[in-house]
C-alpha cells in the first residue's frame, strides 16, 4: 500500500482545488524562470553596452562626437540614452518659441535637469521590470503550497474517517502526500526570493551610477555645449572603467 503513494498518487487522487493551486505554482515557477533568465541576459547585455559607451564618452574629445555617436549607433544602454535626451533638451530649448508652455518652462539648466531625471527613470525602470512579479511569488508561494498542504490533509482525514481506520500507517501516507504542497510551495518561492534580491541590487546600483553620470553631463552640457567647444573643465565623479576615465583625462590635459 504504502508503495503506491507519492506525487503521482496524490495527482491523481486530488479534486479541483488542489490541483488549481498546483497549475497556479506551476505557472508561477515557469514565469519566475523565464524572468531570471530573461532579466539575466539583459543585464549582462546592458552592463557591456554601458561599457563601452562609457569608455567612448571618457575618450571623445568633446560632445559634438558624443553626439555623432549617438546619431550612428543610437541609444542601446541607459548612459548613451541619458546622454540623448539631455543633448536633445539643449537643443528644444535653445528652439523653443515664445508659447510659453508649460513643457519649456523655467531656465535652461532647469530644463536639462528634468530630462536628465527622466532619463534616469527611464533607464532603473526597464532594469526594474519582472521584479514586482519576483516579489509577489516570494512572498505568496509558500503560502498558497500551505494552502494546499491544509486541504489535502482535510480530504485525507475524511477519508480516513469515513474509512474507519486511524492506523498511524492509515494516517502518515496521505498527511506525507499533502506536504508535497508544502515543498513545491518553497521550491517555487526560494529561486524568486534570490532573484529578486540579485536584480534588485543591480538596479540599485545602476540607479546610482546613473545619477553619479547625469550629474556629469549635467555639467559638461553647462559649460560646453552652448557653446559648441570641447568639454575642459569638469571634474569627472563618476569612474564605471578606470582605464577609460584614465585615459579620457589624459587626453582632455593634452587638449588644454
Amino acid at each position: 500500500m504504502s508503495s503506491e503513494l507519492g506525487f503521482a498518487h496524490f495527482l491523481a487522487h486530488s479534486d479541483g482545488v488542489a490541483r488549481f493551486i498546483l497549475a497556479a505554482m506551476l505557472l508561477m515557477s515557469v514565469v519566475t524562470w523565464f524572468l531570471i533568465l530573461y532579466k539575466g541576459g539583459l543585464a549582462v547585455r546592458m552592463r557591456g553596452r554601458s561599457r563601452r559607451f562609457l569608455e567612448a564618452f571618457w575618450q571623445a574629445p568633446g560632445l559634438d562626437a558624443v553626439a555623432a555617436r549617438l546619431r550612428d549607433s543610437g541609444t542601446a544602454d541607459p548612459f548613451s540614452n541619458l546622454v540623448h535626451q539631455g543633448l536633445t533638451a539643449v537643443e528644444q530649448h535653445r528652439a523653443r518659441d515664445a508659447s510659453r508652455r508649460l513643457v519649456d518652462a523655467g531656465t535652461s539648466d532647469e530644463f536639462v535637469t528634468r530630462a536628465l531625471k527622466k532619463a534616469i527613470n527611464e533607464g532603473a525602470g526597464r532594469l526594474e521590470f519582472g521584479q514586482v512579479f519576483l516579489a509577489t511569488v516570494a512572498s505568496t508561494a509558500p503560502f498558497i503550497g500551505l494552502l494546499g498542504t491544509v486541504w489535502g490533509i482535510y480530504h485525507a482525514l475524511l477519508a480516513i474517517g469515513a474509512a474507519g481506520d486511524a492506523g498511524l500507517d492509515k494516517v502518515a501516507g496521505p498527511v506525507g502526500e499533502a506536504l508535497i504542497m508544502t515543498g513545491l510551495g518553497l521550491a517555487v518561492a526560494i529561486p524568486a526570493a534570490v532573484a529578486y534580491n540579485f536584480f534588485a541590487r543591480g538596479t540599485k546600483r545602476m540607479r546610482a551610477e546613473l545619477e553619479s553620470f547625469a550629474y556629469d553631463v549635467f555639467v559638461f552640457l553647462g559649460t560646453g555645449a552652448k557653446s559648441g567647444v570641447p568639454v575642459v573643465a569638469a571634474e569627472r565623479t563618476l569612474r564605471p572603467v578606470s582605464a577609460g576615465a584614465a585615459a579620457a583625462g589624459g587626453g582632455t590635459t593634452q587638449g588644454a
